[in-house]
């Protein structure tokens, strides 16, 4: 992942957004320390599940059939107090 500092960054802030979206992220530091990342949209949108409605739209997609997700109707087992 390429650094940059932050003055450079700004300068230079068209050649992050191309380098984002042609190498990868891209690292921004202030005073040597990470600060922020850009990224392409296609790896925010990866990273984030765009377009995914929730949670259990998502594990019915990728649901692969391994378990039976039907709960049974027993209710346990009989034993004395």
């Amino acid at each position: 992942m390429t650094a940059w500092k932050m003055e450079t960054a700004k300068a230079r802030l068209s050649e992050v957004v191309r380098q984002a979206q042609a190498q990868g992220p891209q690292r921004i530091t202030i005073r040597g320390e990470a600060a922020a990342v850009v990224l392409s949209q296609d790896d925010y949108a990866r990273l984030t599940h765009a377009g995914d409605d929730n949670w259990v739209d998502r594990f019915r997609r990728n649901f692969t059939g391994d378990i039976d997700p039907v709960r049974d109707d027993d209710v346990g087992r009989d034993f004395d107090l």
